[in-house]
């Protein structure tokens, strides 16, 4: 029997790097198929006791079209009410790196410093979900808290991979959870499920100003110590 080929670093690395936030989509529908491929390849990543807490609600079509116009609505009452509380703050390089990229991403744009209401327009793309034809919403159940939490991380960064090898574009939002009650309401999503972020996805629109710019990472020494 032939041994099953296994990726090698070096074309993991590949992936690694052309998967990014896509904030512009075309609006075609993806086959079901491509979606149920992307979905069965990511929940084979890790989680506490193999729990597989995630759930993700998907909508396509005019279901799309129904959530982002009544996240838009909601977002000019800037009434937030996420499950997951926001962080409380950013600070030091924490700071730094989320700066670094807002300002790549205005300038990309064309949103000039100090002009807020092009940067409220940019914001507001969130709840259009950049025109993405799909959403997927994704929940953990309340009683298994921050390792709940934790895992279906691990899946946001299995989903938005997995994606990416399959050319679907993504980007994961903890803005839209921000509207967590009308989350609930609007796609009937159980009280006991915490809702935790979007993923909007579909095939991104390469020649968008927005899809132009890349985020950097930082060097091993900033966030690795070795022991030993």
């Amino acid at each position: 029997m032939t041994a099953p080929h296994l990726p090698s670093l070096a074309e993991l690395q590949t992936l690694f790097t052309a998967r990014h936030s896509c904030r512009a989509f075309l609006p075609d529908q993806l086959p079901r198929e491509v979606i149920e491929d992307v979905l069965t390849c990511a929940q084979k990543v890790p989680s506490w006791c193999n729990a597989q807490p995630w759930k993700l609600t998907i909508t396509s079509g005019d279901e799309t079209d129904r959530l982002r116009h009544a996240l838009r609505t909601a977002a000019t009452s800037g009434d937030h009410s996420p499950d997951l509380a926001f962080p409380t703050s950013y600070e030091n390089e924490y700071q730094t790196r989320r700066r670094k990229c807002g300002w790549a991403l205005y300038q990309a744009v064309g949103v000039q410093k100090g002009d807020r209401a092009a940067s409220e327009r940019q914001m507001m793309e969130n709840f259009s979900l950049f025109g993405a034809p799909h959403c997927a919403i994704l929940s953990t159940p309340v009683e298994l808290g921050g390792y709940g939490a934790m895992d279906c991380g691990g899946f946001v960064a299995g989903f938005t991979l997995a994606a990416q090898a399959a050319g679907v574009a993504t980007i994961a939002q903890a803005a839209v959870a921000s509207y967590a009650p009308l989350l609930h309401e609007m796609l009937e999503i159980p009280q006991d499920r915490q809702i935790l972020c979007a993923i909007s996805f579909g095939y991104g629109d390469p020649d968008h100003p927005a899809n132009k710019f890349r985020t950097c990472r930082a060097p091993l020494p900033e966030f690795a110590e070795f022991r030993g």
